[in-house]
């Protein structure tokens, strides 16, 4: 997955302005208590943090972007 298209997905699960503050600040033990951001810093690849983010967030996350 590419980095747009994980950012773009991000904002259509919670919404431009919240996106950035769940990227930020919301910290995901499926990431070894990272956050968002800082899995992706480190290296993290993509497909693997949007998979942390569908199964801390599953209410929220579409099945069609899962």
């Amino acid at each position: 997955m590419r980095l747009t298209d994980f950012w773009q997905r991000l904002e259509q699960v919670f919404g431009a302005a919240y996106a950035g503050s769940v990227a930020n600040d919301q910290v995901l033990t499926q990431l070894g208590g990272r956050t968002i951001k800082e899995a992706l810093a480190g290296g993290e690849e993509t497909a693997v943090v949007w998979r942390a983010v569908v199964a801390a967030y599953p209410e929220r996350v579409p099945s069609r972007l899962r």
